[in-house]
């Protein structure tokens, strides 16, 4: 079903990673959301006004706040795909991103304001009426909403966007938020027993903890998370494929929004190798991600001695001992320069963030360890943390 209005209201639906693109997919989820939320909201607004029951009526107000995050996605992901300029040379992308944080904020501003009245309901209790036409919209609005999670989370999935999964989420607390008010409808009726501000009072919570975790997503690539660990694999791969690469590291994902994503890194090629064909061979591998990932590329090229006998087995021998400190530190740009009393070896080493040991410590264990291989070498080295 998805499919069929995908092809029908948003044009070019299958190229995700283009930007306008994007932006008709906002549109399209923006107001889908507009529409079925203001009919809920009526809806429900009039159940409670039947019932007189608080959590219905928050219920309601809980949906007209929707339709308003429904216009938040619809405008930031028009914004999100407006050109980049002077001021922003790399596009507007992001906010797409502040878009989801914002329809976090109306999600705990719901469960905030909910919480309140459910407070208030519990210090004075009012009689909840039972009305069969209330509990039907109630029902439809639960299926209604379990859709619009669907339909959203599809859309999310597809784009990657973390604004239409916040959005999803939303509908999904609103599905369960009805459903505890049904239930407490029932357990009033049945059980002639009034628990219509506890109920209210879960479902706040539940609200506040949903709207919690969205924000969490949604800030996170804004202060620059690291990339997703499958995406550095292919990167990596795709680029060693080349024959005239031997290893790669410093590889850097920055990310300025869906679509919008830069890509540095170190690439290790033979220090003895024409640097024009180098050059050209560097060139290759950036138009090749660029039409792979849809990004940005670019490639410095690190020169190392990849054919000289002594070197190789001797970085063979660093690397196994600073893989016996720990197996997750690294080393680069190997190299050796011979002097007439002892050996300087140069290289980096990378350890991950928050290492059990600090860089000084590293630094101090990297060294003794190339003094035991043999008195004369003496490690010239440079402690980083991984960047990813």
């Amino acid at each position: 079903m998805i499919n069929f209005l995908l092809r029908r209201f948003v044009r070019d639906s299958d190229r995700v990673e283009d930007p306008e693109v994007r932006g008709r997919y906002g549109v399209f989820s923006g107001v889908v959301g507009i529409v079925l939320n203001l009919c809920l909201f009526a809806a429900k607004a009039a159940a409670g006004w039947l019932t007189s029951s608080i959590a219905i009526v928050a219920d309601a107000f809980n949906n007209l706040s929707d339709a308003g995050s429904s216009v938040v996605t619809l405008v930031g992901f028009k914004m999100a795909c407006a050109p980049s300029d002077s001021e922003h040379p790399f596009g507007h992308g992001r906010i797409e991103y502040v878009s989801g944080l914002a329809v976090s904020m109306a999600i705990l501003l719901v469960g905030v304001e909910l919480a309140r009245g459910s407070i208030a309901k519990i210090l004075r209790p009012e009689a909840v009426s039972f009305s069969a036409v209330s509990v039907v919209i109630l029902l439809l609005s639960i299926v209604v909403k379990l859709w619009m999670c669907w339909f959203n989370r599809s859309l999310g999935s597809r784009l990657g966007s973390t604004a239409m999964k916040a959005t999803a989420m939303d509908s999904l607390t609103d599905a369960v938020a009805t459903s505890a008010v049904v239930l407490g409808i029932a357990v009033s009726y049945f059980a002639k027993l009034n628990i219509d501000g506890w109920i209210g009072m879960l479902v706040a919570l539940f609200i506040l903890y949903t709207g919690w975790t969205t924000a969490r997503d949604s800030l996170s690539p804004l202060l620059g998370q690291a990339p997703d660990a499958a995406f550095v694999r292919q990167i990596e791969d795709t680029v060693l494929a080349h024959d005239e690469v031997s290893g790669v590291h410093d590889l850097i994902v920055h990310d300025y929004g869906p679509g919008r994503r830069i890509i540095s890194l170190h690439a290790e090629m033979p220090c003895n190798a024409d640097i024009l064909t180098m050059h050209d061979a560097v060139d290759v591998i950036e138009l090749e991600l660029r039409h792979k990932f849809g990004c940005d590329v670019t490639i410095h090229m690190d020169p190392v001695a990849v054919d000289h006998g002594e070197i190789g087995a001797l970085r063979e021998r660093v690397e196994e001992m600073v893989r016996g400190i720990d197996p997750s530190i690294s080393i680069h740009d190997f190299r050796m320069v011979n002097g007439v009393t002892h050996t300087n070896l140069i290289f980096d080493v990378t350890v991950p963030h928050r290492f059990r040991l600090s860089d000084a410590q590293v630094a101090q264990r990297v060294r003794e360890g190339v003094q035991a291989i043999d008195s004369k070498y003496f490690a010239v080295i440079r402690v980083e943390q991984a960047f990813i």
